[in-house]
């Protein structure tokens, strides 16, 4: 129920859906954070789950501004560095809490991410 939950949610712009860690947990790389940061919240990390199409380029402007032609109606975006199954490091101060069958969950603009760990080998296992 809750894969299905989670492929229903569509991420927005530059927004990435990151799934709360524990932080007594460390990473294959070794990625672990100082206590003082932990303690005081101010960083957290997580899995990236969902990641939206990036940033939204402008559409070329015709400075002719002639009503009857045609507008170009699709969506160019900047894609984003994070992928989902990526550890995120991102600013708590940034992010947007929500709980999903009561599992903690961030929504986080990309500019508030601080660091991406990937694992090549995550999915190929």
């Amino acid at each position: 129920m809750k894969a299905e939950k989670l492929k229903n949610l569509v991420v927005v712009g530059d927004r990435v859906l990151i799934k709360a860690r524990s932080q007594d947990q460390t990473t294959r790389g070794g990625l672990l954070l100082p206590p003082g940061y932990s303690e005081k919240e101010e960083v957290k990390y997580g899995w990236v789950i969902k990641t939206g199409p990036g940033y939204p380029i402008p559409l070329p402007s015709d400075s002719s501004n002639e009503p009857w032609k045609k507008q170009d109606e699709n969506s160019h975006y900047l894609p984003l560095q994070a992928q989902e199954g990526d550890l995120a490091v991102f600013l708590k101060k940034n992010a947007i809490e929500i709980a999903i069958d009561n599992e903690k969950y961030f929504i986080v603009a990309h500019s508030s991410i601080l660091l991406l760990e990937r694992d090549p080998d995550l999915f190929s296992r």
